[in-house]
């Protein structure tokens, strides 16, 4: 079966994992019982082994339509031909009984005119392909049965089994419905009773609830608010509910450019994204989304290494272990190898993650609830870390792996860091080493000003003595580094928003991380453009006052979502998506981008009202 673009894919979860479902109906990634979990279904990273839960019709000539129940992360497929209309309602119920989690996944299929004969197939491949199952037929379903995880499809539709895949072929009637359900089971307990359509019909209407309730405590009346809304939902349907951790992604080995080798994992958690997340979480009013997560940090905070440092990442657990291996029997999405698991960029010196922690934590003291002594203690250490640690060259926020630079951004947020820990100190009146913090964080405004600006491209670069061009300085006026309308500021907008033609890093409104052939990275190959660094652009052009463009690049940038409204982390020369799908940190910025554009144009139009 061919593989479908990355953007032909719709997302449902229960908060503990997620599953991908295509617009053909296939469920081609599914994790269980976590997201970081060895995958059951994974036909999107290998057709042929990966396995994969699919509900399609027969014959050919269908239309094939996707959509969200409103304001539900419950997603509907549609087949449309000329003699008939089904639909599937995929939906995972949320667990809050109290009891050991156990997830299901919910397939439940409706002919809504005329007739359609279908075809059920499910072939589990579990821990990544590499274990072996035996599948045992009962009265109600199969149950797949292996040393590790054991699962059972339960159906009152009558199935067949080639040893390895159950499968069938069924027709419904009009307005008749059915329902698949595939989930764990405990070897004492068998296979278990089929779902009844009322059952079935009851945690559909409860779970539908939950996901509305939920989005109606968004505080989010602005423009794009569809957009906006999705976009929460994404970050909710990412979050990992016993610790409040949310991924970056759901899934691993995504192709940066398909056919390379920029395939990584992204089911972890990054301290970077730490900032975005509570800002975001807390702009559109989800306070209890933003205490669980600074819950976490505080647990991550609680455990640093005898320096005094923190990971780069951690599991949604909070372990460090993240070590990185290759899945050499998978041929990879559409042939992108190596497929990896794990991340070795967890061992890496980023020195920016501290600023975007103490960002995180200032911001969650000013608009959420004030943190505890035990927290300062903690984030102390860190802050005398910095003091130690900043002059040092590091990976970056592009955790390159080609050697290690002055990058400007790691500079530009270890000045974050002393900024927002003096300003917290103050605020709360904490012991501190201020004279210290002071001094470290005036050095560092003083070398950004003198080594990390450019004078002959008038912009701020890279890395310093290096003429690159990144677009993380995009973010500059944003932490409040510089004055959105700075002449250097202005002059590093202007330089940027250039084609890469003419020496800049935007393409058709798109924006580029960085030149890979200017500053190679250690990966090679090409990428598509990033879609969270275009948020960052519009962010930039709008505090620096042109709302013009930056509501042009806005506008534009939606069209790049999928038909349901979900972001890779990249978008290729086609407009397609690449990278690992969907990502948390493009809608971070999406957010972030809707709320301060829309308030500047409410501003403006007041004032000439």
């Amino acid at each position: 079966m061919a593989y479908l673009p990355i953007e032909e894919y719709g997302i449902i979860g229960d908060l503990h994992t997620v599953a991908l479902v295509g617009s053909n109906g296939s469920i081609d990634w599914f994790c269980y019982p976590r997201f970081d979990s060895p995958s059951i279904f994974g036909a999107i990273l290998d057709d042929e082994k990966g396995g994969r839960f699919q509900i399609t019709p027969i014959r050919g000539g269908v239309t094939y339509k996707q959509l969200y129940i409103p304001d539900t992360n419950v997603l509907m497929t549609r087949f449309l031909t000329a003699d008939g209309v089904s639909e599937v309602i995929d939906f995972m119920p949320i667990h809050r009984d109290g009891k050991p989690y156990k997830g299901r996944l919910i397939r439940r299929v409706k002919m809504v005119r005329g007739t359609m004969p279908l075809r059920l197939e499910c072939h589990p491949a579990f821990d990544y392909g590499r274990v072996a199952h035996k599948v045992e037929l009962c009265k109600e379903g199969a149950i797949f049965w292996n040393p590790h995880l054991n699962c059972a499809l339960l159906t009152r539709i009558p199935l067949q089994t080639d040893g390895s895949c159950v499968f069938t072929t069924f027709t419904l009637r009009e307005e008749e419905t059915t329902t698949f359900v595939f989930q764990e089971i405990d070897p004492e307990e068998g296979c278990g009773a089929a779902l009844s359509e009322a059952e079935s019909d009851r945690l559909l209407e409860e779970t539908e609830d939950y996901w509305q309730r939920w989005l109606s405590h968004s505080r989010y009346r602005g423009r794009w608010r569809e957009m906006v809304n999705r976009s929460a939902l994404v970050l909710k349907l990412l979050t990992y509910a016993p610790t409040g951790a949310i991924v970056a992604a759901p899934t691993c080995s995504l192709p940066e450019a398909v056919g390379g080798k920029r395939n990584w994992d992204y089911r972890y958690t990054w301290i970077r994204d730490a900032s975005f997340t509570l800002y975001g979480l807390m702009r559109l009013g989800f306070t209890e989304e933003a205490e669980k997560f600074m819950g976490w940090i505080k647990k991550i905070c609680e455990d640093l290494s005898p320096d005094g440092a923190l990971q780069v990442m951690y599991g949604i657990d909070g372990r460090k272990d993240l070590t990185e291996e290759e899945l050499s029997h998978w041929k990879g999405y559409r042939g992108s190898t190596p497929v990896r698991i794990g991340n070795a960029a967890a061992q890496q010196l980023q020195l920016d993650i501290y600023g975007e922690l103490m960002d995180s934590v200032y911001l969650f003291n000013k608009y959420g609830t004030p943190i505890d002594y035990d927290l300062w203690v903690n984030l102390y250490r860190l802050l005398d870390w910095v003091c130690d640690h900043w002059h040092l060259e590091d990976e970056g926020i592009w955790e390159v792996r080609g050697g290690r630079r002055h990058f400007v951004y790691s500079k530009l947020m270890c000045w974050v860091a002393l900024d927002r820990g003096l300003r917290l100190a103050d605020k709360r009146s904490f012991p501190a080493n201020r004279d210290r913090w002071l001094k470290t964080r005036d050095l560092i405004y003083q070398e950004i000003m003198t080594k990390g600006f450019n004078r002959k491209r008038n912009a701020f670069v890279q890395s310093y003595g290096s003429d690159t061009l990144d677009a993380s300085c995009l973010i500059m006026p944003l932490v409040f580094f510089v004055s959105p309308t700075d002449p250097k500021m202005i002059g590093t907008l202007q330089a940027i928003n250039q084609p890469p033609s003419r020496g800049g890093l935007v393409s058709d409104s798109l924006v580029y991380r960085y030149n890979v052939n200017e500053a190679p990275d250690g990966v090679g190959e090409g990428e598509g453009t990033f879609s969270m660094c275009t948020f960052w652009l519009v962010e930039a052009l709008t505090r620096a006052g042109d709302l013009r463009t930056a509501r042009f690049i806005f506008e534009k940038m939606l069209t790049y979502a999928n038909h349901l409204g979900l972001y890779a982390e990249e978008i290729g020369p086609s407009g397609e998506a690449l990278g690992n799908f969907p990502q948390a940190f493009t809608h971070l910025g999406l957010i972030s981008a809707a709320y301060n554009l829309d308030r500047k144009l409410g501003a403006r139009q007041n004032r000439s009202g």
